[in-house]
């Protein structure tokens, strides 16, 4: 036997469970899915989609249903039976830490939320609070479900996470977490198996699976909160860097800015354009006004405020132009509680980006992010349901 074999073998093998998984994903989110919709959807030739399926079904993920025979004129040939994703009787959980929030859900094996809640909590300086408080809420939602052992979490951390060790490993952001392994803990706390991901990573996986990116195999997700955090996402799939780092925008420095950032240094984008900068400036140009000092960023529209979330986003846009040209992707995706503000943050990045990026922003999409601001904890529901698919 040629010593090359074993290697080729398990090559073919994880060929064959990536084509697998790629189209249980296609029919989890398609609704009414033929296998006709999956040898279109996909390139594939349709004995490769007939051999998932035929697994699939094996495996009992999905099942298949009749739709009856093809009416008179409509030519000869197979009915089009519609595959559907078959939920599993055990159960998943995703955790958002946001800088100022935390937000958990409980899904189904799909991936589908059952419940969720969130608490506003100040993350950043209070690492083995945050992780105490969030188990107490999963713990909470368990009981008020009457869910009882999860299969597996998975937990977004607003900072950057060594891919190989998990340990949170910027000295400058979420300073307090520093050497931290946010899995090993949360895991000690809740008894269930628990995966970590950078928060803006499992943005750009919910909104690939379930939100704008579903129409777009190359397009970057960026989230602008409190922090601001990016994801490209090329062929389908979320990028994470050869550490598993990459996309930390908001501590890129702009020329000629001086306001001090949380990272000690000064000029820092998230210094100039963040959730809590656009709010400070709301409170100068609303005096004394609660609505437009407490309501959500979306509900808020008048002049000023249109004025401020633009400036934001030319800002913003400013930055991601170059990223555009690099990347050329088919959309911009803007996540967080900022980059769903409204229509004024969005024509603010899209003017900056259009000057800028010159010829890769010609037939470029951006918009905010269809999920919102839950985008992160979709994506950590969904990654969680498909760890345990493996």
């Amino acid at each position: 036997m040629s010593a090359t074999t074993p290697t080729s073998s398990r090559a073919h093998t994880s060929a064959r469970d990536q084509t697998r998984e790629l189209l249980f994903d296609i029919i989890r989110s398609g609704g009414s899915v033929t296998r006709t919709d999956l040898v279109d959807a996909t390139g594939l030739s349709r004995s490769t989609v007939n051999n998932a399926v035929t697994r699939l079904m094996e495996m009992g993920r999905i099942s298949e249903t009749e739709i009856g025979p093809k009416g008179p004129g409509t030519g000869s040939g197979r009915a089009g039976n519609v595959l559907s994703a078959v939920a599993a009787g055990s159960h998943v959980a995703g955790i958002d830490f946001g800088h100022t929030h935390i937000s958990v859900a409980i899904a189904d094996s799909l991936g589908s939320v059952v419940a969720e809640t969130s608490a506003p909590f100040g993350v950043d300086l209070q690492a083995m609070e945050a992780l105490d408080t969030a188990a107490d809420l999963l713990r909470s939602l368990s009981a008020e479900t009457g869910i009882g052992d999860l299969a597996e979490v998975t937990a977004g951390i607003p900072g950057p996470l060594d891919a190989a060790t998990g340990l949170v490993c910027s000295p400058t952001i979420l300073a307090r977490w520093v050497g931290l392994d946010p899995a090993a803990e949360l895991q000690r706390r809740l008894g269930a198996h628990v995966r970590t991901e950078n928060d803006a990573y499992l943005g750009a996986l919910g909104e690939r699976l379930a939100g704008a990116g579903r129409a777009h195999a190359d397009f970057l997700y960026v989230k602008v909160s409190d922090g601001i955090g990016a994801c490209p996402v090329l062929n389908g799939q979320p990028y994470r860097g050869s550490r598993g780092i990459a996309g930390e925008l908001g501590h890129t420095q702009l020329p000629g800015r001086s306001e001090p950032c949380r990272c000690g240094r000064r000029g820092c984008l998230e210094a100039v354009v963040s959730s809590g900068v656009v709010r400070e400036q709301i409170r100068v140009t609303h005096p004394g006004d609660p609505f437009a000092l407490t309501a959500a960023l979306q509900d808020l529209d008048d002049p000023p405020i249109r004025r401020v979330l633009d400036e934001a986003g030319r800002t913003l846009g400013g930055v991601l132009a170059d990223l555009v040209s690099l990347l050329n992707p088919a959309a911009l995706i803007l996540g967080g509680e900022l980059g769903t503000a409204g229509p004024s943050f969005v024509a603010g990045v899209r003017a900056e980006v259009d000057h800028r990026a010159l010829a890769a922003s010609a037939d470029l999409e951006i918009r905010s992010a269809e999920l919102g601001t839950r985008a992160e904890l979709i994506g950590a529901v969904m990654h969680a349901a498909a760890s345990i698919r493996r």
